[in-house]
């Protein structure tokens, strides 16, 4: 399916990391990470940048922020939310050619969406050694990918109960058909890594059980919320956790 109609058609980007204490679980994790590993005055590259979430909180916070996204309707979003007092400078693009960008430019370098969309290994080496190129040495990058795991439980148990006698994935490798996004095992990507000389700085998990707990999350007050954001906390660097996650993210160091 084509990213501009999976944006447009299907999902809701500009809502999805925020419109409840559940779906807020992703976006709290990942920035937590992401401020742990930077310093004042950071040049950060969001690409896949989508409507903005990380690129505006990240800009808010006085970073100069560059934002790469493919889709023309997330991007007008992005350029509609942007204050005065930010630094941040929006283009169209996409993950796999950033020629436009010369080499050991940023700081850090966010890749949290390419992943979810490239279907063959080879686009996916070519969107992670592009965002390596562009980082700074000893600069961090952030790759987030779906959990293909994970998908047999939610959608079983909540959006589709015919899905495990389905041919939506292969049932002899149990791998998930890459359809409307791409689904990634924890050892597809640990071997991915490996294969392209890439250290693993931290591998954690960004939502956990928010998803198929929704209902449960959002029930919680805020006191009970913090709780469960310190327990997530506690679980989501645990390597036998980590496929029971829809969304997970691999941190690296050029």
């Amino acid at each position: 399916m084509e990213l501009d109609k999976i944006y447009t058609e299907l999902y809701d980007e500009n809502q999805r990391l925020n419109k409840s204490k559940a779906s807020s679980v992703e976006f709290i994790t990942n920035t937590k990470y992401i401020t742990d590993f930077l310093s004042e005055g950071a040049k950060i590259l969001d690409i896949g940048a989508g409507t903005g979430v990380y690129s505006i909180y990240l800009a808010d916070k006085g970073y100069d922020v560059t934002s790469v996204e493919p889709v023309k309707r997330n991007l007008e979003c992005l350029k509609s939310k942007i204050k005065e007092n930010m630094t941040i400078n929006p283009f169209q693009g996409n993950a796999l050619d950033l020629s436009m960008i010369k080499d050991d430019s940023y700081d850090l370098v966010l890749n949290m969406g390419p992943l979810y969309h490239l279907k063959s290994e080879e686009e996916r080496i070519r969107a992670i050694q592009e965002s390596v190129r562009v980082c700074k040495k000893g600069g961090k990058i952030f790759f987030a990918y779906i959990s293909n795991d994970m998908v047999f439980i939610t959608e079983s148990l909540m959006y589709n109960s015919k899905f495990l006698g389905s041919d939506l994935y292969n049932h002899e490798t149990m791998k998930v058909v890459d359809e409307p996004f791409t689904f990634l095992t924890v050892k597809y990507m640990n071997d991915l890594m490996r294969k392209l000389n890439l250290k693993e700085i931290k591998h954690f998990s960004s939502d956990g059980y928010a998803e198929l707990l929704e209902e449960k999350v959002n029930a919680l007050n805020d006191k009970q919320f913090k709780e469960w954001l310190k327990f997530h906390f506690y679980m989501c660097e645990k390597k036998e956790m980590l496929g029971s996650s829809h969304h997970i993210m691999f941190v690296t160091e050029k």
